[in-house]
């Protein structure tokens, strides 16, 4: 169970997390407590699952990378070591496993289209996927989620 700190923790870093040396420290200031106290009830939230990621986001777009979504058949047998295949590209920003055909989903972002279709190719070519589906992203929809904890 959430205490109404730790609420008030997670409000904060969702709503302006400061672009500093040291944001910690700032966010710290602001909710009247020291940096190390705060890292450490994050990193408790985090594996109490509150928290699955800190980071930031980037416009892959004005980079110049573009995005696929893909999904893929894999027995469940060879889940674990498709999974750490897919995660050592730099490329990748999701992987879930998800329930129907297609049980395993993740995307991808490449600056060029022969770094995407080579990286395809290789997961493709992993023991234990059978089937692929690469759906290019066409028009772009971000949505700003944030969670107000009270």
């Amino acid at each position: 169970m959430l205490s109404e700190f730790d609420k008030e923790i997670l409000n904060a870093v969702q709503e302006d997390f400061p672009l500093e040396s040291r944001p910690f420290a700032v966010l710290a200031e602001r909710l009247h407590i020291d940096e190390a106290t705060l890292i450490e009830r994050l990193a408790e939230l985090k594996k109490e699952g509150y928290l699955r990621r800190l980071g930031a986001y980037f416009d892959s777009d004005a980079l110049g990378y573009s995005g696929t979504l893909v999904a893929l058949y894999v027995p469940p047998d060879k889940f674990a070591p498709v999974i750490e295949a897919i995660n050592r590209y730099d490329g990748i920003t999701h992987n879930y496993e998800r329930e129907g055909e297609y049980n395993l989903w993740f995307t991808l972002q490449t600056a060029s289209e022969p770094l995407r279709q080579k990286i395809l190719d290789e997961i493709r070519s992993l023991p234990g996927v059978e089937r692929m589906v690469e759906l290019r992203s066409r028009k772009k929809y971000k949505v700003r989620v944030q969670f107000c904890l009270k």
